[in-house]
């Protein structure tokens, strides 16, 4: 039924479970996945014209700290999926709106299914925090698997 398995992380244990459990469908479904990790965008905090702040870093410091920072999330996808012998991409980008990211890494990699975890908030906490997840399920056009632990 399924071909190809998107499979977005933010490296958290709900997000360890829920690829997991991807990699186990693709499995059933002779299908491959193609694991995401969306970090924040490069920002730069400006003061004024005379102070840099103490954590300052370049756009190609900040790049390179995402590009280690998804292969220490991805990897765990990437393990999992040579464990089950399951064929995987992975994939990562930055972004102010992940959510985006997510929808368009699917349709750039003809998913026909995204996989992914739901923390589950609600209340106050899902209105100042957003989530990710209602986003993905209201913006994309393929189907959209929520795992909940």
């Amino acid at each position: 039924m399924y071909k190809c398995i998107l499979v977005p992380t933010d490296g958290s244990p709900l997000s360890h479970k829920a690829a997991k459990k991807a990699v186990q469908l693709a499995k059933e479904q002779n299908a491959k996945v193609v694991g995401l990790y969306v970090a924040p965008a490069y920002r730069v905090s400006v003061f004024e014209e005379s102070f840099v702040p103490a954590d300052f870093m370049t756009p190609q410091q900040y790049a390179a700290r995402t590009k280690k920072a998804a292969q220490k999330h991805l990897d765990f996808i990437k393990k999992a999926a040579d464990q089950a012998g399951v064929a995987c991409t992975l994939a990562h980008a930055a972004s102010e709106f992940p959510y985006m990211e997510i929808v368009k890494a699917a349709q750039r990699h003809r998913c026909d299914l995204i996989f992914m975890a739901s923390h589950g908030r609600r209340g106050l906490s899902r209105l100042l925090l957003g989530s990710e997840t209602s986003k993905v399920l209201a913006h994309s056009r393929i189907p959209v698997l929520v795992h909940r632990a």
